[in-house]
């Protein structure tokens, strides 16, 4: 029978907590997943469980200091990686398909959250490109303190995925929120991370992204300041997720993600003629973009001049790509537009989500904290044309972006992958 994690290397992090003695048992777990675990031990941790007991468990050398044991050699990275050698200090990050950081105390959260590298761990940590799990376990007024609520506020803004610390009785005696979470629950995360959800597989997903420009003269527009972070958030995550995705995007300094379908588009007439064309063939249209609501009606060939006190601009309205794209929608296709507004906003959003015929409408208000522009995080409601209200605190958009997809499996009916 197979075995889900084979082929798969994960670096443990464990940080001196009493709850580093459930640490052992999460290696077992992974480790009879078919996993290669590497533990890596902060100098704490060593005064809680010995690293021999890793060792044991793993079946790899245990890494604790700066340094490799000279008199041990060094193992090459697919040695490592295959298992039959032990894994040292080169290429860990090169290697890691994921990390996992349990426990992880208030010293190391906070390393993490200001680049902090003065050990091995933090030093791996500031290094590594794979998906990261922190586990906290602590007092529960360090819990609570100030500081490591925005370190973790920090790190969830950054795709750091944190499996929530439990409420129970805690070493010191107190009763609250700090203890480890469940082990089961630890593990359920690690799957989820290494193997993601596939259920978009079969669909096509166009995603709409960043903002829109209007020529005013050739050096001058007229546009807003979005940043298109979460537009290609749900382009990645709908990617993962087994879509064929198309995304079109305004200009923007982000990077499109590898796999998708990629169409750059100035205007909003540009962007409405990429979504149209691909439209047809799509699934599901996520209009994330915020195109210019108007446009010069006259924009000029030449630069114009600063010389007088007062400009006067004539604007016309753009295209509404929201509307043609329901007007043009065949049985079967979903849509979800967004809605950004300054006050009453589930009101507005509900009327939006009738006017113009969607299935889910995303509401958020800029000027709540962290929710405004170019930011990593966002505040919101989902709506839905069933009726369903979702309200979210915040959250990474990458996070909010597996929600408004899950709603939208939802609400389209798509509980089984095609």
């Amino acid at each position: 029978m197979p075995v889900p994690l084979s082929g798969k290397t994960i670096v443990l992090g464990v940080t001196g907590s009493i709850a580093a003695f459930k640490a052992p048992q999460i290696v077992t777990r992974l480790v009879g997943q078919g996993a290669t675990v590497i533990v890596v031990m902060t100098e704490n941790a060593t005064r809680f469980v010995t690293p021999l007991t890793f060792e044991t468990l793993s079946g790899n050398e245990v890494i604790v200091g700066m340094f490799p044991d000279t008199k041990k050699g060094v193992a090459s990275l697919e040695e490592a990686a295959s298992g039959t050698e032990r894994l040292k200090h080169v290429h860990l990050a090169e290697a890691a398909d994921l990390v996992i950081i349990a426990p992880a105390t208030a010293n190391t959260i906070g390393k993490m959250a200001n680049g902090v590298a003065d050990d091995f761990l933090s030093t791996e940590l500031v290094a590594m490109t794979c998906p990261v799990i922190v586990a906290p376990a602590m007092n529960v007024r360090m819990m609570e303190s100030d500081a490591v609520r925005d370190n973790m506020e920090t790190l969830k803004a950054r795709g750091v995925i944190f499996v929530e610390a439990e409420v129970g009785r805690l070493a010191s005696g107190a009763v609250g929120k700090g203890r480890l979470a469940d082990l089961e629950n630890i593990i359920g995360v690690a799957l989820d991370a290494l193997l993601p959800k596939q259920d978009l597989a079969g669909r096509r997903v166009l995603v709409s992204a960043g903002p829109t420009r209007e020529p005013l003269d050739p050096v001058r527009f007229i546009g807003n300041r979005s940043s298109g972070k979460m537009g290609y958030a749900l382009a990645e995550r709908a990617l993962r997720r087994g879509a064929d995705v198309v995304l079109v995007s305004g200009p923007s300094l982000l990077d499109p993600p590898d796999g998708v379908e990629y169409v750059s588009v100035e205007t909003t007439a540009e962007m409405l003629h990429a979504v149209m064309r691909s439209f047809a063939e799509a699934d599901l249209l996520i209009m994330a973009a915020a195109p210019a609501d108007y446009r010069s009606a006259r924009p000029s060939q030449a630069k114009i001049k600063k010389t007088a006190e007062k400009l006067t601009l004539e604007l016309v309205r753009t295209e509404d790509i929201l509307s043609q794209a329901g007007s043009a929608r065949r049985e079967g296709q979903g849509i979800i537009g967004f809605a950004l507004e300054t006050s009453a906003e589930v009101e507005e959003g509900r009327r939006k989500l009738i006017a113009k015929d969607l299935d889910i409408i995303v509401v958020n208000n800029p000027l709540v904290e962290g929710a405004g522009f170019d930011t990593d995080t966002n505040v919101a409601v989902i709506l839905t044309r069933s009726g369903r209200e979702n309200e979210l605190a915040k959250m990474s958009k990458r996070d909010l972006a597996d929600v408004i997809l899950t709603e939208a499996i939802t609400e389209l009916g798509w509980g089984e992958r095609r």
